[in-house]
């Protein structure tokens, strides 16, 4: 009887939590995460050693007491190097979709409130950039602008935000003709005041739901440049570029390409997850 009264008094206080650990696998998918930030943060207590940092000596040592993950070719420690790649890579995703769905928003939302010849320019520009497959302009414009880790940054963004784009357009469109949208317009409010006020924050639901889905996916597309040669240039640490290395010695010292490629692995599933779970708290049909 008390373990209902509480669950009750939870479900009311946080509804939005006690739908999401409903969820199992959302659960595992912050448990891994967690985990990994975790480690991300405390690496500089539990390794003594420098992410970048040449030891010749030491080059290709096999996962040990000392080196955990081993090492690599020029003796630098994987253990270190992945968990500060972690860093990197989970901060760059998170940034990325956060100014792609936020630029994406807000043209959308403009473009379909707006209408007429605004969002027909919006809307075929966006049509062209979705017309190509997305690694394949995300590495055209990486190879075009230079290859480093804030223009690999530019081009999956410009890859991302079309996708935003036409999601808050097509709630823009549906919202514009809600009677609190209509009443504001009939008491003279100025069309930027009624964006901001009542159509972006309305539109924002399924934004948030796809930018939780995308994460990951730009994981792995940061980490696919960074394998191309085309993202974060050595000797940073970042797990594509790991890959891209290690790859060619994975008959002999297997250690150096699989533990980067685990732990990708890993981060991307667990945002996919989590992604999923708040898919499914945020947007009722889809759990029907």
């Amino acid at each position: 009887m008390v373990s209902k009264t509480v669950n009750i008094r939870v479900k009311k206080s946080n509804p939005f939590w006690y739908k999401l650990k409903q969820n199992k696998m959302t659960l595992v998918g912050i448990a891994i995460l967690l985990s990994i930030v975790l480690l991300s943060i405390i690496v500089p207590i539990l390794s003594p050693y420098e992410p970048n940092k040449v030891d010749l000596v030491n080059k290709f040592q096999a996962p040990s007491a000392s080196h955990w993950f081993g090492t690599d070719e020029v003796g630098r420690d994987i253990f270190t190097r992945i968990f500060y790649g972690a860093i990197l890579s989970l901060g760059l995703g998170i940034l990325i979709i956060f100014i792609a769905a936020l630029l994406g928003t807000i043209i959308g939302c403009i473009s379909g409130y707006l209408g007429g010849i605004v969002d027909t320019i919006i809307m075929r520009l966006v049509d062209m950039v979705l017309a190509f497959p997305s690694l394949i302009l995300a590495m055209s414009l990486a190879a075009v602008l230079g290859p480093n880790i804030q223009n690999a940054m530019l081009a999956i963004a410009i890859v991302k935000v079309p996708v935003y784009i036409r999601l808050a357009r097509a709630e823009a469109l549906g919202l514009k003709e809600k009677l609190f949208v209509k009443s504001a317009e009939t008491f003279g409010i100025n069309k930027a005041l009624i964006i901001m006020k009542h159509i972006i924050p309305n539109a924002i639901s399924p934004v948030i739901i796809q930018a939780t889905l995308d994460i990951g996916d730009t994981i792995l597309l940061i980490a696919t440049l960074g394998f191309l040669g085309l993202g974060a240039q050595p000797p940073t640490p970042e797990w594509g570029a790991m890959i891209s290395v290690g790859w060619t010695y994975l008959l002999t010292y297997w250690w150096y390409p699989v533990f980067p490629g685990l732990f990708l692995f890993l981060a991307a599933g667990a945002l996919n997850l989590i992604g999923d779970g708040i898919r499914d708290v945020l947007d009722p049909k889809s759990a029907r």
